[in-house]
């Protein structure tokens, strides 16, 4: 793609489909030029100030097309920090398609996906974690992880990087000036602060880094994994927690032989609730493959419920629990005691009875799967404690680490007294690479695959 951008494009930013209003936006040096030869109002579009909006009809030649709102941002407080017009239309497929093309008849060009948030990024309106903060804002599955979104949108992540960024480059300075005055044996910076400095940096960047898993439940959700023997009645636990009837309940052993995924919101955040094939030794070929299809959704899960059936014993199922615990470790696992109602105990007991750390639940009672989603909004609310102002990326992940292993090697060169050349290289290098995080220096591969997530229009 060419970063200049000398051309005007257009798209359709708000969903398309039947709606009261549709948004078009068009961006670029002749966004004004083409919208007043198409647009009729009281004020020429042409004539009209920067921020303001006006009313009219939009025109395809002599035909009226539909009677419209624009409004203009001028360069450079704009968006995209080009002239950009939004045409605000009624939502419909052809009125829509109508103004497009009749855009497009003037030589404006259709955008790419997230060609007008790329704009913004190459005019220095948003560094690199702000256009991803923009895209996670757009496909976030949590209230938290928007509303962290937006924190990085507003500059939380790039002033922390910002402040180490300056701390480094303070530090990396003075050390390169000692150079010149080696002989006369002046230090201008201490090595015990020096010390104190990075120790802090690595202080920042691996709570970023420990964030990363939890940025990732609020950005996509959480996943639980209904898991268990056959008949342990996981498909009715499935169904009571989703409110529905969605899986198929059956007291043959084996029903469910794919897994089942349903999604429900708890305390602002999307769960994707995964009911799976029960776990057991078989030579059914179908039934091996949903199992081998189980373990797949357990390895991707943030939290395991395995459901066990209370009316075969309180253990019945340890030995599965064990066994999930030590194939998936870091895997948080519940085990939860089914089929209460078939012990012919008085709700009020089933707590008291059932091991420690277990849920006690029966389909059939809401009080147990009320107490269940109690559990499910606890271990929710955990997985993203700690994240402040970042959603760290996969992208992002990896240069921080890159950072820490830098830093580490930077306080182990002033523990041993390396030379200060040498150290000003590792601090450097690091300097570099948070320049890569906010992307003051990028290539093209890089930014492809930033806006391969967004729409077109955005």
């Amino acid at each position: 793609m060419n970063e200049l951008h000398g051309d005007t494009i257009c798209a359709l930013a708000t969903p398309p489909g039947v709606a009261g209003l549709a948004v078009i936006r068009v961006s670029g040096p002749n966004a004004v030029a083409v919208c007043s030869s198409c647009f009729t109002s009281a004020v020429a579009l042409s004539q009209a100030p920067s921020h303001t909006i006006r009313v009219g009809w939009w025109m395809a030649g002599t035909t009226r097309i539909d009677e419209v709102t624009c409004t203009l941002f001028l360069a450079p407080n704009s968006y995209t920090g080009e002239d950009v017009v939004e045409i605000g239309c009624h939502g419909g497929v052809f009125v829509v398609n109508q103004i497009i093309a009749s855009l497009v008849d003037w030589g404006v060009r259709p955008a790419l996906p997230g060609e007008f948030t790329r704009r913004a990024f190459v005019n220095h309106k948003l560094d690199l974690t702000q256009v991803e903060a923009v895209a996670d804002i757009i496909h976030s599955q949590s209230v938290p992880g928007a509303q962290t979104a937006a924190r990085q949108l507003a500059g939380g992540f790039t002033a922390q990087l910002s402040d180490l960024r300056y701390q480094l480059l303070s530090a990396a300075g003075l050390l390169e000036v000692e150079l010149d005055f080696s002989e006369e044996g002046y230090e201008f910076v201490s090595r015990e602060a020096f010390a104190k400095a990075v120790i802090k940096g690595l202080s920042v960047v691996s709570n970023l880094l420990d964030s990363a898993r939890a940025a990732e439940v609020l950005r996509s959700g959480f996943q639980v994994a209904i898991a268990g023997y056959p008949n342990a009645g996981k498909s009715s636990l499935f169904n009571a927690l989703l409110g529905r009837d969605r899986a198929i309940v059956s007291p043959v052993a084996g029903t469910t032989r794919d897994y089942i995924q349903e999604q429900l919101v708890i305390d602002g955040c999307t769960v994707h609730l995964v009911d799976t094939a029960g776990l057991r030794d078989t030579a059914d070929t179908i039934e091996m493959q949903g199992i081998r299809i189980t373990r797949s959704q357990i390895e991707q899960s943030n939290l395991v419920l395995v459901v066990n059936d209370a009316s075969a014993g309180f253990a019945h199922s340890m030995g599965l629990c064990a066994e999930l615990e030590d194939k998936f470790p870091g895997h948080k696992v519940v085990t939860v005691q089914n089929k209460m109602d078939l012990l012919n105990m008085d709700l009020g007991q089933w707590d008291s009875l059932v091991p420690a750390g277990h849920v006690a639940v029966s389909s059939l009672h809401p009080e147990g799967v009320s107490a269940l989603r109690g559990i499910l909004s606890e271990a929710v609310s955990a997985s993203y404690d700690g994240v402040m102002d970042a959603l760290v990326n996969a992208r992002q992940a990896a240069l921080l680490q890159t950072i820490k292993t830098t830093l580490e090697s930077t306080l182990r060169s002033l523990q041993h007294n390396i030379p200060a050349d040498l150290i000003a290289i590792d601090v450097r290098s690091a300097v570099r690479v948070i320049g890569e995080i906010t992307g003051e220096t990028w290539n093209p591969d890089v930014l492809d695959q930033v806006f391969s997530r967004f729409c077109i229009g955005k």
